[in-house]
C-alpha cells in the first residue's frame, strides 16, 4: 500500500467519442477504400451536429453514478500542479478528454470492488492522504488542503484517487492473485539464465503501456507520440505513466524496475539496448498496444557497480556579489580553485574556505549514482584528498567538491529466489488485470452528458 500512495497524479492524451445532437448535418467524403473493419462502415461519412469530445463541461453517469464537470477540472488541476504548469492550452484540452476516460475508469474499479463487498474506511483514506500530502505535497494535511484549494484541485480528489488504487489492488489481491501461478521451474529457469548472462547488462526501465486494437492502432500511435513530445519539454514520465499507462505498475510512475533484456517483449528488448541512459524512445508496437519505454539506468548484471560506492564529500561554495564584473569573478573563481588543488585533503577545507568566504557543506552519505552524470565521472576517478575542477556559474555560485572517504560497493550477490518469482507473478498479475479492467467496461451502463 506505500507503493500506491505515493501516486499523484500526471498527464496523458486520448480521445472520448461524445453522443451527438440531430443538427446540422457534416459531411466528410473520402474516395479512397473503406478500411476492412468489420463495421460495415460507409463511404461517405455524415456526422449530425457538432462533435466536441473535448467539451469543457462534460459529464458522465457510469451505472448510475455521476462525474461532474468539476469532478474533472479539479484532477485536471492536479495534473497541471505535477507538471508545473507546463501545458499549453491545446495540450490542456485533450488531457480533459483523457481525465474523464481516467475518471470512468476509476469509478468502475471503486463500483467493482463494492459489489465484491470490498470497502475502504475513511480513517484509512485520511492516513493515506496525510502519507501523500507529506510526501508529495511537502505539507501536513491541513495546509495541503488550503494549497490544493489555491491551485483549483481538493482533498477529496485526491482521496477518491486513493480510494481507486486502494479497492482495485485488494479487488485484485482477491479475485486475481489466487489464480495466479509461478512454478518452481520457471524461477530456477529464469535464475539460470541470470547465472549465464553475469557479466552482461541490465536496465532500469519505466514503461507506459497504451492498449490499443488493429482497429485504433494509428490513433494510439498518435496519443504516445504527444506524450513523449509533453515529457521531452519537461513533462515527467512518472506523472505521465500513473496517468495514462494501462499496466498495473502505472501506480509506481511506470518502473518495471531492474530487467534483463531478455525478459523483456523482443521489441522492448531491441530499444532498450540501443538508447542511452535518459533517453526515451516509442511508441513502441507490442501485443496488445504500444508502449513508451524510459531508461533510467543501467549496469552489469550480477557485478559489483562502482557507481554504488558511498562517497564522504565536503563542499565549499563561493558566491559572488551580483554588480561584481565578470571578469573579476573568473579570476577569483580560478584563484579559489586553484588554492583548492592545492590544499593538500579535507582537513585544510576550513583554512580555504575562511580565506575566500566561501561556504562548507559535509555529507558522508553520497552514493555516486545519485549525483548528475559529469559529477559521477570526476568523482570516480578522483583518490582521497583529491578536489574536483571548480564548476557552476557567477549567478549560481562556483563550488567544488573534495573526497574525504570512500566505501567501495559490496560484490553483488546472487539473485533472489524470492524476488524473481515476485517479479515473475506481478507481471502474470498485471497482464490479467487489463482483461479484467476490459470485461468491466464492456459491461457497463455509461452515459455522456
Amino acid at each position: 500500500m506505500n507503493v500506491l500512495m505515493r501516486r499523484l497524479l500526471a498527464t496523458g492524451i486520448a480521445s472520448l467519442a461524445v453522443s451527438a445532437l440531430p443538427l446540422t448535418a457534416q459531411t466528410v467524403r473520402d474516395d479512397s477504400a473503406v478500411p476492412n473493419t468489420g463495421l460495415n462502415l460507409p463511404s461517405t461519412l455524415s456526422t449530425f451536429g457538432k462533435v466536441e469530445p473535448t467539451l469543457r463541461k462534460a459529464t458522465a453517469i457510469i451505472n448510475g453514478e455521476i462525474i461532474t464537470g468539476t469532478d474533472v477540472d479539479q484532477r485536471l488541476a492536479l495534473i497541471l500542479l505535477a507538471n508545473g504548469g507546463k501545458v499549453g492550452a491545446e495540450e490542456v484540452d485533450r488531457l480533459r478528454v483523457q481525465v474523464l476516460r481516467n475518471l470512468i475508469d476509476e469509478t468502475l474499479q471503486i463500483q467493482e470492488a463494492k459489489s465484491n463487498k470490498i470497502e475502504i474506511s475513511s480513517a484509512e483514506l485520511d492516513q493515506s492522504f496525510a502519507r501523500v500530502a507529506q510526501q508529495n505535497l511537502k505539507r501536513a494535511p491541513e495546509a495541503a488542503d488550503a494549497y490544493l484549494r489555491s491551485k483549483g484541485s481538493s482533498q477529496a480528489s485526491i482521496r477518491r484517487q486513493i480510494h481507486g488504487e486502494i479497492a482495485w489492488s485488494r479487488l485484485l489481491r482477491r479475485k486475481v492473485e489466487p489464480s495466479i501461478s509461478v512454478s518452481k521451474e520457471e524461477v530456477d529457469n529464469v535464475i539460470a539464465a541470470l547465472n549465464a548472462s553475469r557479466g552482461t547488462s541490465e536496465f532500469h526501465v519505466g514503461e507506459i503501456f497504451l492498449s490499443g486494437t488493429p482497429e485504433n492502432a494509428a490513433e494510439i500511435k498518435t496519443n504516445g507520440q504527444k506524450i513523449i513530445e509533453q515529457i521531452r519539454k519537461g513533462g515527467s514520465f512518472a506523472a505521465y505513466a500513473r496517468q495514462f499507462s494501462e499496466a498495473s505498475t502505472s501506480s509506481v510512475g511506470g518502473d518495471l524496475g531492474w530487467v534483463k533484456a531478455a525478459v523483456l517483449p523482443k521489441e522492448l528488448s531491441d530499444a532498450v539496448q540501443e538508447m542511452q541512459v535518459g533517453q526515451i524512445a516509442g511508441p513502441i508496437e507490442v501485443s496488445g498496444g504500444f508502449s513508451i519505454v524510459y531508461l533510467s539506468d543501467k549496469r552489469q548484471v550480477l557485478v559489483a557497480d562502482p557507481r554504488d560506492a558511498v562517497l564522504a564529500l565536503r563542499q565549499m561554495s563561493l558566491n559572488f556579489a551580483k554588480d561584481m564584473p565578470a571578469a573579476e569573478a573568473q579570476a577569483k573563481a580560478s584563484e579559489f580553485g586553484k588554492a583548492a588543488q592545492e590544499m593538500g585533503g579535507c582537513g585544510r577545507v576550513e583554512t580555504v574556505a575562511t580565506k575566500f568566504g566561501a561556504e562548507v557543506v559535509d555529507n558522508d552519505q553520497v552514493k555516486v549514482r545519485d549525483l548528475p552524470g559529469p559529477l559521477q565521472q570526476m568523482l570516480l576517478g578522483l583518490q582521497v584528498g583529491q578536489v574536483t575542477p571548480p564548476f557552476g556559474s557567477q549567478a549560481e555560485g562556483v563550488r567544488v567538491l573534495v573526497l574525504c572517504g570512500r566505501d567501495e560497493p559490496a560484490s553483488a550477490g546472487d539473485p533472489s529466489f524470492d524476488q524473481i518469482m515476485a517479479q515473475m507473478e506481478e507481471e502474470k498479475v498485471s497482464r490479467r488485470a487489463q482483461r479484467y479492467l476490459r470485461d468491466i467496461r464492456r459491461d457497463a451502463v455509461i452515459d455522456y452528458r
